[in-house]
Formats: C-alpha cells, structure tokens, sequence
C-alpha cells in the first residue's frame, strides 16, 4: 500500500501572525460538511485543526523580511488550504506599483 505524502504550502502575508491564526480559527470552522476543520491545539505561531476522520491540519506562522511566513501542512485538506491562504492579502497586492517596479518619486 502506498502512503500518501503530506502536503506543504507556504506565502508571505502582510498580516500579523496573530492575524493570520484568527483567520484561520475563523475560515476552516465556518466550512459545513467534510471540509470543516475544527481548532484542536494552539499556541502563539500555530494552529492546528482536525477534519473528517481525524484529518489533522496545521498552520504555522514566522517572522519573515516582507512579513509574516504562514505555512500550510495537511494530508487531505490541501485544497482548503489553498483557499485559505487566496484569503489572505500579499504585499504585491497592498502595493502594486512595487510589483511592477514603478515608485512614487
């Protein structure tokens, strides 16, 4: 029998860590159904849920030059993560004059 990998997803936001783990308390226990994930532990830079049968899913947060680094793991939940994370505003899409390389003069 093969083992499924775990799936890993990371983005850099311009959220606090604390406001990415309220987000995450918030957007994985509104789903209804198979998809919703409910807060089991926590801690100052992490989350971690269970799903449907036991599905456990974790997000971390860290301290990163452009802001804060949250990090998705899961084995099932990789698409819900990914939404999660469409959720959470990037620093190209606070400033996109940086993105393009143009600058207030």
């Amino acid at each position: 029998m093969k083992t499924t990998v775990p799936t890993l997803q990371e983005i850099v936001t311009t959220l606090s860590p604390a406001e990415v783990l309220d987000r995450a308390k918030t957007f994985f226990a509104r789903h209804i159904g198979i998809y919703a994930a409910f807060l089991e532990r926590e801690g100052p830079s992490h989350a971690t849920f269970r799903g449907q049968g036991g599905e456990e899913l974790i997000i971390g947060t860290a301290s990163a030059p452009d802001g804060t680094r949250v990090t998705g793991s899961t084995y099932l939940f990789d698409a819900q993560v990914a939404r999660f994370f469409a959720t959470l505003p990037t620093k190209a899409q606070v400033d996109p004059a940086e993105r393009t390389g143009a600058s207030a003069a």
